[in-house]
């Protein structure tokens, strides 16, 4: 699975534009539109997916799922969980005061 936020990040490590990433992988650019703007794990047309994730990794982007390791050893940025969870915690809190 990609999330949108790491199809987000892929594309700015690579510098590209959305329209960049929808010619190389092959897809419309609402296509990657839509991807980019779902909450959470993008979800879609699964053959879909499958290009825009292998134009990624063509690209030299190396997607890392929660909790696995990175194989490759090229640098990296990763969102640490406890981090991401803090921070919809003050955002509920803050949605919740009047």
């Amino acid at each position: 699975m990609i999330t949108s936020a790491q199809l987000r990040a892929a594309r700015a490590l690579l510098g590209i534009d959305q329209k960049t990433l929808a010619e190389q992988a092959g897809v419309s650019l609402p296509t990657i539109q839509r991807m980019e703007s779902s909450q959470g794990n993008v979800r879609g047309v699964v053959d879909t997916l499958v290009k825009v994730v292998e134009a990624l990794d063509r690209a030299g982007i190396e997607l890392i799922g929660d909790n696995a390791a990175s194989e490759g050893g090229g640098r990296g940025v990763r969102l640490k969980a406890s981090r991401q969870s803090d921070k919809r915690s003050s955002r509920r809190a803050e949605d919740h005061r009047v």
